[in-house]
């Protein structure tokens, strides 16, 4: 671990490009790349804390000992299928899968964001790896917490997410979810929302969890193991599912934990 390198200062929030992109990622929510300036453009001095977090961590100490590379080992297909049926690992392939997704789109996702904002590249490596895990367990947090990868799927996972990592452009895309979503008399969306944030401040810290080491385990196992509370007590009626978007009129049904991702 490098403690020789002093952290940059907090990049100034850009809430002007926050807002542009925000508009735009309503009206085409699959940009991932307008998420990651959003979440950049707010981020301040956000990512310092998650840093100190994990490398306060005796879990995320060995992490940047001994470097695992969770994008590789997300990407490696032969071995993922390998897995037992009912494995996390298995699950989390299968959820990819049914999607057409790989690891690999959320890095193009964070360049480009990047690339638009023209950011300078981080030159402290540990801050680089951390950076880099966060990003890429994202999707295996759809699996763990049975949020799909569907719209309202996605919502979930952010506000559990922002529970787990705050982060003001996070809580900006979450406000709108909220807003722009399905609505009722008794704010059916906006409280489940409440319910998966409060989930995720439920939750021992995920950021330094050793996911390699627990793809082969199944997948309720990996659950209880992490410290994730059951669907069913943060959710009783049931998991959001709108597979076409949120962002509009489209109906949302509930389902159960095992038809969500």
């Amino acid at each position: 671990m490098n403690e020789s390198v002093v952290p940059p200062p907090a990049v100034r929030r850009d809430w002007r490009r926050a807002w542009t992109a925000l508009r735009a990622i309503i009206d085409d929510p699959e940009r991932t790349d307008l998420a990651f300036e959003i979440i950049d453009g707010l981020a301040g001095d956000s990512f310092d804390r998650s840093h100190r977090r994990f490398i306060a961590d005796r879990a995320g100490q060995r992490l940047l000992r001994d470097r695992p590379s969770l994008l590789a080992t997300l990407s490696d297909r032969s071995a993922l299928g390998a897995l037992p049926e009912g494995s996390f690992g298995r699950a989390y392939l299968e959820c990819m899968d049914r999607r057409d997704l790989s690891p690999q789109g959320l890095v193009e996702a964070e360049v480009t964001a990047a690339e638009n904002m023209d950011r300078p590249p981080t030159v402290d490596p540990d801050r680089q790896y951390v950076g880099d895990r966060m990003r890429d367990m994202h999707d295996l947090w759809h699996v763990l917490t049975g949020y799909g990868m569907d719209e309202a799927g996605e919502s979930a996972n952010l506000a559990f997410s922002v529970a787990q990592i705050p982060n003001l452009g996070m809580f900006l895309l979450l406000g709108a979810a909220a807003v722009v979503g399905p609505k009722d008399a008794k704010f059916t969306w906006p409280r489940y929302l409440v319910a998966a944030w409060r989930r995720g401040r439920a939750t021992p810290f995920l950021g330094t969890a050793p996911y390699e080491e627990l793809l082969a385990r199944p997948l309720e196992e990996a659950r209880r193991h992490l410290g994730i509370p059951p669907v069913e007590e943060a959710h009783p009626t049931g998991i959001a599912v709108a597979e076409k978007t949120v962002f509009g009129e489209d109906a949302v049904e509930w389902r159960g934990p095992a038809a969500a991702a």
